[in-house]
């Protein structure tokens, strides 16, 4: 696949899949209306082009290139040439809602619509546009230039081609498709989440962080327990997820326990803030 590919957000997720894509050799618009979120991906995407030139990965002259090949804005509207759009908004229903909505009047008819939601059905985006053949979901984990497969959700108006469209974009990035029917969480949130928030509760009734992380990486052989992943992914991310998967459900057990909710409510996110389940100052 060749052509430009737009990136909506450049928050960790939206800033590692930019980071994919550039080094991958593709055009890459990033919108992005905050400008501290622009400033903190470029330095991001400055310093993953270090590294690898570091330690000798790739061709030097593709990763040279991978900054000139970004291009930054704070408007949808300059969307009017792109090929393939990949969401990456907070994992909020209404908020993406509205982005496809005004995805689908600004990108061209035939370009692919795809979100990286964690856990909302694409069904649901689909029906705010007028190309639901040509929206699917790519729930890629964090973080995104470190791992190795992608989560494609295959809604019901999918097109084969849309579909192969979108995996040939991950082989061009060095990651396998994994292909999953369209609901709620799809497959991999729907039991991770409940994990992380059954994890969570734990603390609520007396347990440690590192009591139950380390049952899982020492006795299973998880490389982080379900505490250590929620860090990573995000607590304010998790708490989204938790809340779309009990709206769209209707199942009580996707809930905000009132450990986690704290962490959130203080502005610990995790990894991301130094401060979570685990310390990471």
């Amino acid at each position: 696949m060749t052509g430009v590919v737009a990136v909506i957000g450049a928050g960790t997720m939206g800033a590692g899949i930019t980071q994919c894509l550039a080094q991958a050799g593709y055009e890459v618009i990033v919108v992005e209306p905050d400008p501290t979120a622009v400033e903190r991906a470029r330095r991001g995407l400055d310093e993953a082009v270090r590294l690898a030139l570091l330690l000798g990965r790739g061709d030097r002259g593709t990763a040279l290139g991978t900054a000139r090949r970004v291009r930054w804005t704070d408007s949808i509207g300059e969307l009017g040439a792109v090929d393939f759009v990949i969401e990456c908004a907070i994992e909020q229903i209404e908020v993406k809602e509205k982005l496809f909505a005004e995805l689908d009047q600004v990108c061209p008819a035939a370009a692919v619509l795809a979100s990286a939601t964690s856990a909302i059905p694409i069904a649901r985006l689909a029906a705010v546009t007028g190309r639901p053949d040509r929206v699917l979901g790519l729930h890629f984990m964090n973080p995104a230039p470190l791992t190795d497969a992608v989560e494609v959700v295959h809604g019901e108006a999918t097109s084969p081609d849309t579909l192969s469209r979108a995996t040939d974009l991950l082989t061009a990035l060095g990651k396998e498709s994994i292909i999953v029917g369209d609901r709620p969480g799809f497959v991999l949130n729907r039991l991770l989440m409940l994990s992380i928030a059954e994890a969570a509760a734990l603390l609520d009734r007396g347990e440690d962080a590192a009591t139950v992380d380390a049952l899982f990486e020492r006795c299973l052989g998880h490389k982080m327990g379900p505490l250590r992943t929620a860090d990573l992914i995000g607590l304010d991310n998790v708490a989204d997820t938790l809340e779309v998967l009990r709206r769209e459900t209707g199942e009580p057990h996707y809930r905000v326990p009132p450990a986690l909710a704290a962490l959130v409510a203080a502005g610990h996110f995790g990894r991301k803030t130094g401060q979570g389940f685990h310390d990471y100052r």
